[in-house]
Parts: C-alpha cells; structure tokens; sequence
C-alpha cells in the first residue's frame, strides 16, 4: 500500500517507524494545504489530509467513510479521547471521514531569552517592543485575521491590528510558513514572539509556545483517510487502530518526532500542557467544496490590504463577496 503525507519530521517520521505495511511519500506543506484530495486518491491508499478539503473529497466520492469500516463503539472511543474538536473537523455530511492522527491549532510562540513572558490579550501583544512577526504565507493570513477577529469579536479591529504589527515585522517573515518562521525564530534573533501561529513541538525548547493572546485560535491538525482505490485489509484496519491506541499516542508518536491527537498526550508538562486549553477553543474551519480555493483567495486579500495595495474597507468587503 501507499500513503501520502507531508514533508517535515512531524509528518513522516512516526508513520515511517510504524513498519513496512504502507510505504510513505511526501509532499511539501504547501501541497497538504491545497492540492486537491481527487487527484492525489487516484494515486494512493491512504492519505494525511487536512479537514477543510472534506467537502471536496466528498463531492467527488474518492475516500471512505470509516464508519463503514470502524464499529460506532470505536469511533467514539477515539473521539473521546482526542483533544477538543480533532475527532469532530473529519465528521461531515453525517459520516466520518478520518482519525485525527496529529492535532494543532495556532497558538503564541516566542524566544524565551528575547520575550521572557508571553503576552495573554492582544493588547499586551502591541505592546511588546522586541521584533514581532506574523504567519501570512498561503492561507495563513486569513486564518490569523479569523482567529483574531474571534479573539477582539471583529473583523475591522483584526485587521486594524494585524496592519500595525505587519508594519513593523521584521523583513521577509511575510513570506514564511508557520515550518518557515518557526525555523527562522528557533536559529536567529530576527523573530521574538509570534502571536499566532501552528504550533509546532519540535521547535521547543528553544521557542516557547503558551497558549493563544484571547484563545481566538483555527484549528490545524491532520486526518488519516482511506481512499477509494485502497484494497482494504484486516492489517489495514488493525494499523489505523494502533496508530488510535493511546499508548501509541502518548508514546510512540512523540517518540518519532510526533504531535499526537490523544487528549492524554497534552497533559505532558511543557509545549503540550502549555498550549492545551487553545486546542480545546480552537475553530473548526468549513469543510464545503470551495472552501480551499476560497482561504486562498481571501489571504491575498488580507496581504494586499496589509501592504496598503487595498484598504481594509476594502477588504473586508471582498472577503464578503467571495465567501463560497
């Protein structure tokens, strides 16, 4: 068998070390967050995907529904628990379409040793006067601008202070992804906190994640899905179930560069504990077929309006119209 997921440690290196039953390549994040589901399960049996392409993968028929192949007892075992709505982002049109195999959610980073404390409101994060960056690569600025607009309970004032944060941003993290500016934050002293942005363990200690300014937060994360061309095997099934174990979760996944699902996983002092309560808060994005080309289009809004290309009156109103 066959399986795709994507290309950083996180991503492969447990599901590599989990034996020899499917081989696993990799795509760039880039590719996790946006190509489309139909033509990569044309290819493969398995994929890592993420929630808001279901709509798409369902409209065109190209995964099973693991209901089907997973008892209601099972389900709901794995729900339960998985932190916050990990379980639930794969649950769409009444069928359940993945297990979440890794959960993320934006959450505050920062270099301890430039930014001792983190900040807890929006407020305190204008205040810092170390250099502050924001994640706005792909679709990442419209997910920070609705993740902030839950956190202020507005739009307007979201995008007021993304625009006073991204004027004074050091140079060049505009076009960073969340691996990018964690990278960057990790190796240099460019980058002192980064308010909102997917949490990443394998960058601790050396950035310190705390949990979300306000606990406006969108959920991130991966699924493991079955496609249609899969010869499905009792092997198979029996995997999938030891990937959902806790004891796998809790110990083999982390062990292998992981960041479980397993609600158990994140009571571990540290980046977990510290980042739980906004996993638990964080928004479950739509999942209706549009909805990927969609956050596409609406982050080159919110980057043309940063940059003073179009006003945020603008914007916003764009955003209005473009809303699949």
């Amino acid at each position: 068998m066959r399986g795709l997921t994507w290309d950083h440690p996180r991503g492969y290196e447990a599901l590599a070390a989990a034996g020899d039953l499917i081989t696993w390549d990799t795509q760039p994040l880039e590719g996790f967050e946006a190509h489309p589901l139909a033509d990569l399960a044309e290819r493969y049996d398995l994929l890592v995907i993420d929630h808001p392409h279901l709509g798409e993968a369902v409209s065109t028929d190209c995964l099973v529904p693991l209901d089907s192949l997973f008892s209601a007892e099972e389900l709901a075992a794995w729900g339960a628990g998985s932190i916050g709505a990990t379980m639930r982002s794969y649950h769409y049109a009444g069928r359940q379409w993945a297990v979440p195999l890794d959960a993320a959610a934006q959450v505050c980073a920062r270099r301890p040793d430039l930014l001792p404390s983190p900040p807890s409101t929006w407020d305190e994060v204008l205040a810092v006067r170390e250099p502050v960056a924001l994640s706005l690569a792909g679709p990442h600025a419209f997910l920070t601008l609705c993740s902030l607009s839950v956190a202020l309970g507005g739009s307007e004032a979201a995008l007021d202070v993304m625009a006073t944060l991204h004027a004074r941003a050091p140079v060049g993290t505009d076009t960073l992804n969340p691996i990018g500016l964690l990278e960057r934050a990790a190796s240099t002293t460019d980058i002192a906190l980064i308010p909102l942005v997917f949490g990443y363990v394998n960058y601790a200690p050396a950035v310190r994640f705390s949990d979300a300014p306000g606990l406006g937060s969108t959920l991130g994360g991966t699924g493991l899905a079955i496609t249609r061309r899969c010869a499905v095997t009792p092997e198979l099934l029996d995997h999938v179930r030891w990937l959902m174990r806790e004891d796998t979760q809790c110990g083999f996944i982390p062990a292998h560069a992981g960041q479980p699902s397993a609600r158990r996983a994140w009571e571990t002092p540290g980046f977990y504990a510290d980042t739980a309560r906004t996993l638990d808060a964080a928004w479950v994005r739509p999942r209706h077929p549009g909805f990927i080309p969609f956050q596409a289009r609406a982050s080159a809004l919110v980057r043309d309006a940063l940059d003073g290309v179009i006003s945020h009156r603008t914007c916003l109103a764009e955003l209005s119209e473009v809303l699949p």
